[in-house]
Order: C-alpha cells, then sequence, then structure tokens
C-alpha cells in the first residue's frame, strides 16, 4: 500500500491508499479545504505531507491520522514548490524547502518543523527547485531566467546562472549525478558537477512535469495530453502513452517499477502499467493541481 496526496485548483487537499496489483485501486483517506485559495505544489515523505498555496502559506499533514497539525507562514509570496529531503537511513524527512513568489527559499528542520533561514534565491518568483541526493546543495529556477545554486551547510546562494529563457522545472536524477531543466517544449540533461549540458529531448508541445525513474527513464507530460518515456542516455522517447488524459497532464509520480500515476486538469488521477500497449482507465476522479506520493521527493505544478 502506497500513500498519494493530490491538491486542486479549488483549495482541497486528497489522500489516498493506493494499491497496486492486477488491479490498482484508491482507497480515499481524507477530503477537505485546506487552503484559502488554489494549492500551487505537494510534497510526501514517510509519514507527512505538505501543501503550498497561493495564500502564501504551507500546510502540514499526519498521513497517520489523516489530519493537518500544523501551518508554516514565512513567505510574502504563493509557495510555487516543496520539497522534503530524507535520508535512506531515515523514515522520516530531516529538512523541508519551500520556494515562493517573493523569489526566496525557506529552509526547515522537519522534526519538528522549525524554520532555520530565508535565502534570496532569484529576483522574481521561484518556479521550481530540487535538492541534491547529499542533502548539501539545492538548485532553484526562477520567473528572471536564471538557474541557482544553494548551499544548504552555509544557508546561502553560490551560484547563480542566466539562462537562455526562463525555466520551469529543475530536478536531479535519482542518484544526484545528472539534473534536468524544462524550457515549454524541451527537456536538457546536464551534469550536477558542472552544468554541462549532455543532451536535448523536445516533447511534442509543452512540458509541464517529469518524474525520474530508477530504471533510467525520466517521464514527462504536458499539454499534449500524453506521458511520454525518455532514455536519458540517447535522449531518444522510449515509448508513450498516448491520450493518457483527455487534458494536460499537472502531475507524474513513479510508484513502483511498474506503475505510473498522472494527474490532469481533466479531473482524473490515474494510475497505469509501465506498458504502453496496456489500456488505462480512470480509477478515481478528482480534479488535481499536483501529486506526491509517500517515500517520492515528487512535485508537480
Amino acid at each position: 500500500m502506497m500513500t498519494l496526496v493530490a491538491g486542486s485548483y479549488e483549495k482541497f487537499i486528497w489522500g489516498f491508499k493506493l494499491k497496486t496489483g492486477d488491479s490498482s485501486t484508491l482507497k480515499p483517506l481524507f477530503s477537505y479545504p485546506s487552503h484559502l485559495s488554489t494549492i500551487k505544489c505537494v510534497a510526501v515523505s514517510g509519514p507527512v505531507a505538505v501543501s503550498g498555496g497561493a495564500d502564501d502559506a504551507i500546510k502540514i499533514y499526519d498521513l497517520s491520522s489523516s489530519s493537518e497539525v500544523g501551518s508554516l507562514m514565512d513567505h510574502k509570496g504563493a509557495v510555487t514548490s516543496v520539497s522534503f529531503y530524507n535520508p535512506s537511513s531515515l523514515s522520516f524527512p530531516r529538512n523541508l524547502l519551500s520556494g515562493s513568489d517573493d523569489g526566496t527559499v525557506s529552509i526547515y528542520d522537519a522534526d519538528p518543523f522549525l524554520h532555520l533561514k530565508t535565502i534570496k534565491a532569484h529576483k522574481k518568483g521561484v518556479n521550481d527547485l530540487s535538492i541534491h541526493a547529499s542533502g548539501t546543495l539545492a538548485l532553484t529556477v526562477g520567473r528572471d531566467a536564471c538557474l541557482a545554486m544553494l548551499n544548504l551547510v552555509r544557508g546561502r546562494r553560490s551560484f547563480l546562472c542566466r539562462l537562455d529563457e526562463e525555466a520551469t522545472i529543475v530536478k536531479f536524477d535519482l542518484e544526484g549525478e545528472r539534473f534536468f531543466m524544462v524550457k515549454e517544449k524541451k527537456v536538457s540533461v546536464h551534469e550536477s558537477e558542472d552544468a554541462k549540458l549532455v543532451l536535448e529531448m523536445e516533447n511534442q508541445k509543452r512540458v509541464l512535469c517529469v518524474a525520474s525513474a530508477p530504471n533510467g527513464l525520466l517521464f514527462t507530460g504536458g499539454e499534449d495530453c500524453n506521458v511520454m518515456a525518455w532514455d536519458t542516455t540517447s535522449g531518444q522517447a522510449a515509448y508513450c502513452l498516448e491520450g493518457a488524459h483527455s487534458a494536460r497532464v499537472k502531475g507524474i509520480v513513479i510508484l513502483d517499477s511498474s506503475t505510473v500515476a498522472s494527474a490532469s486538469s481533466d479531473g482524473v488521477i490515474r494510475p497505469a502499467p509501465d506498458d504502453n500497449s496496456i489500456t488505462m482507465t480512470p480509477i478515481y476522479d478528482a480534479p488535481p493541481t499536483s501529486t506526491s506520493r509517500s517515500g517520492e521527493l515528487l512535485l508537480s505544478a
């Protein structure tokens, strides 16, 4: 059993228990309006989940009791990205990072939730952030068309680079050896050590979400309503789940070695076998804007 969390434009947060097998089923855990306005991002790690909203707030949830247990109010703009750092040796996350429209990134201790520091990362809003597997640094991209590196040990910005165009998503791979950036239809692959461009992959339409898989694949979803799997070594499309949704795909998460879940503006969350020969069917209707599963540091806006 896995825990799946989704947020919506309508201020609602949903929690589900997901059972995979011959047929995937979702059991609702909770559903209520947790924010005063649109939910922009979610993250799950172990027994805890968080959501960031356009109301400048981060809400904290205890998944074991299916309840909201607190709020963090350290930003002066919409919270656009949240991400946990959870070392493999721990069952509970060590830190939480959040990015905001105010251009800052806040660092929190996650046990208990305590604000440690706020870093001015960008002149304009933060679009996305990603924590390296070591927990010592993070990357952010912003509306100022810049890529920033944050030193999480010293709590300061250590690097800033202007991009040729605004990037909306940045994500490390699971090992932290490479990272991915999304600019409209293009996904670029870079070496983490020196940010050297390795290759580029181009989708048919704008990419809105990505998820890195353990087998070296990168899953993308967006305005073409498909879920694509890319070979990050060759830059070629491995396969495509065509017509995964009737509207743009807003969130993707890797559930296990054989299952990928996606959420769309069509109001449907769909787990699907990792095989494009399988016809997917909706198993729960809800209008999500972002999804994250227990154990994954995945955010989709």
